[in-house]
């Protein structure tokens, strides 16, 4: 795996002084999560993908669920506390957060949103979350994930994986 240059994920976890470990790979603009976790060599329960989404309120909220998991809209909505909620169009994701699909991470957005975590990430020693753009991830501990990004631990997919 190559070395990457540092992303602004990685400035905000190594200002806050949070241990990380980073993981490069050739992205191809066709890839699942699972294909991603599998050239990373982990399981895909382990590997978690950044979904940003609106309430019905107007507002944006951020949801980390496993790459083989599907966010559950309703669950999300409960959630948030908002009476619906709907995925953001894909075009909406740069100037919203700063960042390009297949490469959102919860942490080092533009703008901080009320995010939630899925609740098996707890179970993990060390979990992977997009590093801030494509074809980089960091792995890091499952709390500190949560402590940098604020995250909220629910019940947000469609089925338990």
């Amino acid at each position: 795996m190559k070395q990457e240059e540092k992303t602004n994920v990685c400035r905000v976890l190594e200002g806050k002084k949070i241990p990380y470990a980073s993981h490069s790979y050739n992205p191809d603009a066709t890839m699942t999560g699972e294909e991603i976790a599998a050239l990373l060599g982990e399981a895909p329960e382990r590997v978690f993908k950044t979904l940003v989404t609106q309430g019905k309120s107007g507002a944006y909220y951020v949801f980390v669920v496993p790459v083989k998991a599907e966010l559950d809209l309703k669950k999300a909505a409960k959630a948030a506390g908002e009476k619906a909620i709907s995925m953001i169009k894909q075009k909406d994701l740069l100037p919203l957060t700063g960042y390009v699909h297949g490469g959102c991470s919860p942490i080092g957005m533009k703008k901080r949103f009320p995010t939630f975590i899925h609740e098996t990430a707890t179970g993990y020693e060390k979990v992977f979350v997009s590093a801030g753009k494509v074809g980089f991830q960091i792995e890091l501990a499952p709390q500190d994930l949560i402590a940098v990004a604020g995250c909220k631990v629910a019940e947000i997919v469609t089925e338990s994986i």
